[in-house]
């Protein structure tokens, strides 16, 4: 049985390049992921076609052991291939619990946006009501996420 920790945070306004669409992209990142990740054995399809960008400062947080990681991943003709690693975790909203995986698009190969270590992009279960600046708790494996307080 998994001991997870919490974590609290905040829904912040992420690029919109996951959901679209965005300045860069005219359509949705996850739109063509989704199907590639499921021929790797991801199946995303019952989750929310965006991710949550949750804010943990003071906390940062680090991919140790990921579930998945999918290398080279050639999803758009606009840059080179990136790889993603992806863990399982929960969002808790309102006292409830919904499923959800941490999408971590690797920052070595994500060229175009900064990859802040305290934000926490979630592909979670569609979460009725949820908008900005709402707060709520993400539960994370910590085999797999290494949480740490920011440095002063």
């Amino acid at each position: 049985m998994t001991q997870w920790t919490s974590i609290h945070g905040r829904i912040v306004q992420g690029y919109r390049v996951a959901s679209g669409p965005s300045a860069d992209y005219p359509y949705g990142a996850l739109d063509r992921q989704r199907p590639i990740f499921a021929a790797r054995e991801l199946d995303l399809s019952r989750y929310f076609n965006g991710t949550l960008n949750i804010d943990i400062r003071p906390w940062k947080f680090t991919m140790l052991r990921p579930g998945y990681t999918f290398r080279n991943v050639e999803w758009t003709d606009l840059h080179p291939p990136e790889h993603f690693s992806f863990s399982c975790c929960k969002v808790i909203f309102r006292n409830v619990e919904y499923d959800g995986w941490v999408y971590y698009p690797h920052p070595e190969t994500k060229i175009r946006n900064f990859q802040n270590p305290s934000l926490l992009e979630v592909i979670a279960m569609p979460i009725p009501g949820i908008n900005y600046e709402d707060e709520l708790d993400v539960l994370v494996d910590p085999a797999e996420i290494l949480v740490e307080h920011l440095p002063e």
